[in-house]
């Protein structure tokens, strides 16, 4: 058997291996986005709702979910091949959700004049419906999304710290040593009695 031969499977296994991998940490991160900008839609629509205002936008959540996930996850894989200037992990986080929560302010003014244009609004309109709402309510909207951002992004980098599925690994340590709760002789890797 050539070396072709003998590596191409196991190349496209890798390959196969990766594409699924990266798949699955996209939809981890997109459904953990979901819940968290649908909450944060959710707040808004009963906001609303009370100054008689009907809001559902769950789209633009999905949306932006689907978007800052790639995003993320384009990050990770820009930031595996530029390790030139080595960085502390609270530095790597800092600048990731600085730069997550610009391209999330970006798609909300996106989404600010979406909306005005499909309710047929001008840009003159939009900007003015944009400036009456209060800085506090802007300031506490990026607030929130910081704190969405931070536990995301410290898990990828912590996770690349580790080394890849060390985070995995950490948290399956504990089960693998704690063995069974009930009968602590017994071995974690045994199943139920």
């Amino acid at each position: 058997m050539s070396d072709t031969e003998s590596s191409g499977p196991a190349g496209g296994e890798s390959l196969k291996h990766r594409l699924r991998e990266e798949l699955r940490k996209y939809l981890i991160v997109s459904a953990y986005l979901y819940i968290c900008f649908g909450a944060m839609q959710l707040y808004k629509a009963a906001l609303l709702q009370d100054a008689g205002v009907h809001y559902a936008a769950w789209g633009v959540a999905v949306v932006k979910a689907l978007i800052v996930g790639k995003f993320l996850l384009i990050g990770d894989a820009v930031q595996n091949r530029m390790r030139r200037h080595p960085q502390g992990l609270p530095e790597r986080i800092a600048k990731r959700v600085f730069w997550l929560l610009v391209i999330l302010v970006l798609l909300t003014i996106a989404e600010e004049l979406v909306v005005g244009w499909i309710h047929g609004h001008s840009i003159a309109e939009m900007e003015t419906e944009f400036r009456a709402r209060s800085m506090p309510e802007l300031l506490a909207e990026m607030l929130v999304m910081l704190l969405i951002l931070v536990p995301l992004v410290a898990a990828a980098e912590l996770n690349q710290a580790l080394g890849s599925g060390g985070l995995r690994r950490l948290f399956s340590m504990r089960t693998g040593m704690a063995g069974n709760a009930a009968d602590p002789d017994r071995p974690a890797d045994q199943g139920p009695a």
